[in-house]
Formats: structure tokens, C-alpha cells, sequence
């Protein structure tokens, strides 16, 4: 497993508190601060914290670069169901689930 900060577009520089988590069954995580927010698993399916993933300008921010989209095409792939919700950061279980039984592959 490996984490990273983020950097920063303009300076290179690393950005605090937004981190990228490469896990090693090739699955790719966003942590804001200590929450995580998105995963992307290694198949490219989107799994977004139902709490969190909208949580505050700077994470909005971060999460876009994550995702490589904006709010609005965000919010429409929610809705067409392309992107799960699951409260990521106390479902521990049911993403582990996910992962285990391939339904978020």
C-alpha cells in the first residue's frame, strides 16, 4: 500500500491533508483530511462516501481532480447510478463486502 499527498497543479508542492491511497489489490482511494471520500477499485467503478463527498469547497476541489470532473457531471453520474454511495467512513463492512463479492468491480 502506498499514500501520497496530492500536489499542488501550479507549484508541485504537496498538498496538506489530501491524500492519494493506492491499496494493494490495485483499487485507488481520496482521503480528505481523515475521511475518505472516493474509490475508484481497480476495475474504474466509483464508490463515493454518502456523508462526505460533498463536504466543503476544498474537498469538492480535490475530489474533482480525483475524479477528473466537476460537481455537476458528478452529480450526474450519481443519479444515473454510475457512482455508488456508501457511508465509506463507518461502513467498513459493507465496502469490504463490495470489494470481496466483485458487486463494485
Amino acid at each position: 500500500m502506498t499514500v501520497r499527498n496530492m500536489t499542488s497543479d501550479s507549484s508541485g508542492r504537496e498538498i496538506a491533508n489530501q491524500f492519494i491511497i493506492n491499496d494493494n489489490a490495485g483499487n485507488r482511494w481520496f482521503q480528505s483530511y481523515s475521511s475518505t471520500i472516493a474509490l475508484r477499485t481497480q476495475s474504474g467503478r466509483i464508490i463515493l462516501d454518502s456523508n462526505k463527498w460533498d463536504y466543503s469547497v476544498t474537498t469538492g476541489k480535490y475530489r474533482n481532480r480525483f475524479l477528473g470532473e466537476g460537481i455537476a457531471e458528478t452529480r450526474k453520474n450519481i443519479k444515473a447510478g454510475v457512482y455508488q454511495l456508501a457511508d465509506r467512513n463507518t461502513d467498513e463492512p459493507l465496502i469490504e463486502t463490495l470489494l470481496k463479492t466483485g458487486k463494485c468491480e
